[in-house]
């Protein structure tokens, strides 16, 4: 794939993503933003991780994380964890059932598409790894969310 579709694609993703947030209104965005950027910012650190280990690449060439792994965190990541939290949170085997379906449609199904399309190949791990890659942050987005929700308890 040509870098400017892959800027095409990248720029897609987050304008998408981000598009949604009307439907999720101001008062979610306000209550699940904080612990999304978290769980995102623990996502930018392992893509550190990953990216020096090899477990994946990017086709296209600057291999960087501006033009690789950040339109990923920044749209579908950032926008899909609130959606998750305002769906599920209250109901924590909800929440795991919900995120183990959409990790695993990433991991299992969204990579080989990525792999056809020529955006990015998982080298160092199988789908299996990279779906527990995903899946481990799971209950850290759900634990951050609950510190928040007590801490603005107590605050009120």
């Amino acid at each position: 794939m040509s870098l400017k579709n892959q800027w095409l694609i990248n720029i897609a993703m987050v304008l998408l993503s981000w598009l949604s947030l009307s439907f999720l209104g101001r008062r979610n965005i306000k209550r699940f933003l904080p612990a999304s950027i978290l769980v995102v910012f623990l996502e930018a650190l392992n893509v550190q991780v990953g990216k020096r280990q090899k477990w994946w690449t990017f086709y296209n060439k600057p291999k960087s994380y501006i033009s690789g792994e950040l339109p990923f965190n920044i749209g579908p990541f950032l926008v899909g964890s609130m959606w998750i939290l305002k769906w599920t949170y209250g109901n924590f085997k909800q929440f795991l059932l919900l995120n183990a379906i959409i990790n695993a449609f990433f991991a299992f199904i969204l990579v080989r598409v990525m792999e056809k399309l020529k955006v990015a190949k998982l080298v160092r791990l199988n789908n299996f790894e990279f779906f527990l890659y995903f899946f481990y942050k799971a209950p850290l987005l759900y634990g951050f969310q609950y510190i928040i929700n007590k801490k603005k308890l107590l605050s009120t």
